[in-house]
């Protein structure tokens, strides 16, 4: 993985470039077609790029930062040398902070499937089986989502280590969206951590705990023998740990930051302090979701961030390190996640447009039959579309989060319809969808 260049130092610089000289570079204008603050730049992409005229790369980066100290606002997370993380927020991040206000809040354009309470745990399940299962890719499980999928539903015992990952990852997020109005504290990170990390870990003991001092230190290794980070000795974990809860819970401080920053800078932090032997990014992630949920942005509970920063891992792990070679500058982190968090929610509002035309479509074939209710009517749209998907009534039930009786009736109804099948596997009653669906569907109507 390639590591960015450190920048110089403010100090470096002021020291090699003589006053009058730092005057001019002021307030000499960039001009038009340069990139300015907005791309937020980091020294390792503007070496490659054309300085404005009249400047040199490094007078054209001293502008820059003297431009971002002066909206420098710190936070108490401090590094392992004991220097304070900061972030600045240009007016394209106060775009996306204003944007994601609107959209994560639930203010404007939310189907009304997500606020009717008929049909909304159908959409939160499906949710947060996406985001343990991407989650856990991202920490390398290797079970596809096909399968991961039909495990979440069916509830069947997991057969190995990344099936057990996904497993924990999706009683992780039912545990934090359960307790989204409780405050962070220690206890909570480690209940969060234990169930994420149950019967995966080589040491079980190390479930639910921080590192101890006399175990070898965890780091965070790249490509090979490349070391990317090394976390606070363990002797500290207990003291940054009680910080980070303070911060989340906005315990003693006076200053407001926003709260999409705070839920993003805790991703950070977790990541930062690598609190645990292992499971440090599902933890963080995990921690991440309970913030958004505790402040009010309801409609994080549906979105699947994994599923973004699973594409591309490399430029995950970047937003990291940028902010750890620029000065603790946690901008760079800030407005990658900002952008991870916009895209979540443009996905979140093509799945739930593509999943009304699919019940429309489905409403369109049984318009003629009223006798068939809103979760009847979501396993017929799936059953179109997939026309080899089997449905057990524990899976029915836990899709839909209703008792065993309901999802019993709804099975059978639709097999005395003739619109399942219904066969025994084991000792339990599998029903799948008749080839000619479609046509017994048109039939009805």
């Amino acid at each position: 993985m390639h590591v960015p260049l450190t920048p110089p130092s403010l100090d470096e610089l002021l020291a090699e470039i003589r006053p009058e000289r730092i005057a001019r570079v002021i307030s000499q204008p960039l001009g038009t077609g340069v990139p300015g603050d907005d791309g937020y730049l980091h020294w390792d992409k503007l070496l490659h790029l054309s300085a404005p005229e009249g400047l040199t790369h490094r007078e054209w980066w001293l502008r820059l930062k003297l431009t971002r100290g002066a909206g420098r606002r710190s936070v108490p997370l401090l590094d392992t040398e004991g220097s304070a993380f900061w972030f600045t927020l240009p007016d394209i991040t106060l775009e996306s902070l204003h944007k994601i206000d609107q959209e994560a809040s639930g203010r404007i354009g939310i189907a009304d499937s997500v606020t009717n309470p008929a049909t909304r745990d159908r959409y939160v399940i499906t949710s947060l089986m996406e985001e343990a299962i991407t989650s856990s890719q991202l920490e390398g499980a290797s079970t596809s989502r096909r399968v991961a999928k039909e495990m979440l539903r069916t509830g069947r015992q997991p057969r190995d280590r990344s099936e057990q990952m996904i497993v924990n990852n999706f009683r992780a997020m039912q545990y934090v969206t359960a307790h989204r109005d409780q405050p962070l504290t220690p206890k909570f990170v480690f209940e969060v951590h234990r169930l994420v990390t149950d019967g995966t870990l080589d040491n079980p003991t190390a479930a639910g705990r921080l590192q101890h001092p006399n175990e070898e230190q965890v780091k965070v290794w790249g490509d090979g023998d490349q070391l990317l980070h090394t976390p606070p000795p363990a002797e500290e974990l207990p003291k940054r740990l009680r910080a980070l809860c303070d911060f989340a819970n906005e315990g003693g401080q006076d200053a407001w930051i926003h709260p999409v920053v705070r839920s993003v800078i805790l991703h950070f932090w977790l990541g930062y302090d690598h609190y645990f032997e292992d499971g440090n990014g599902r933890t963080a992630r995990a921690i991440f979701y309970w913030s958004m949920l505790r402040q009010g942005y309801w409609l994080a509970e549906f979105l699947t961030i994994s599923t973004i920063l699973r594409k591309a891992p490399t430029t995950y792990a970047q937003s990291f390190l940028l902010t750890e070679t620029d000065d603790n500058d946690l901008t760079y982190f800030i407005r990658y996640h900002l952008e991870v968090l916009r895209r979540a929610l443009c996905d979140l509002q093509d799945y739930l447009e593509r999943k009304i035309r699919e019940v429309q479509e489905v409403e369109a074939l049984v318009r003629g039959d009223s006798g068939l209710n809103h979760r009847q009517r979501a396993l017929l749209g799936d059953a179109l579309r997939d026309p080899h998907a089997h449905y057990t009534i524990e899976g029915h039930r836990r899709s839909h989060n209703v008792v065993y009786q309901t999802a019993r009736t709804d099975l059978l109804d639709l097999f005395d319809r003739g619109l399942l099948e219904k066969r025994r596997e084991s000792k339990a009653f599998v029903f799948v969808p008749p080839s000619d669906l479609s046509e017994r569907l048109r039939a009805l109507a």
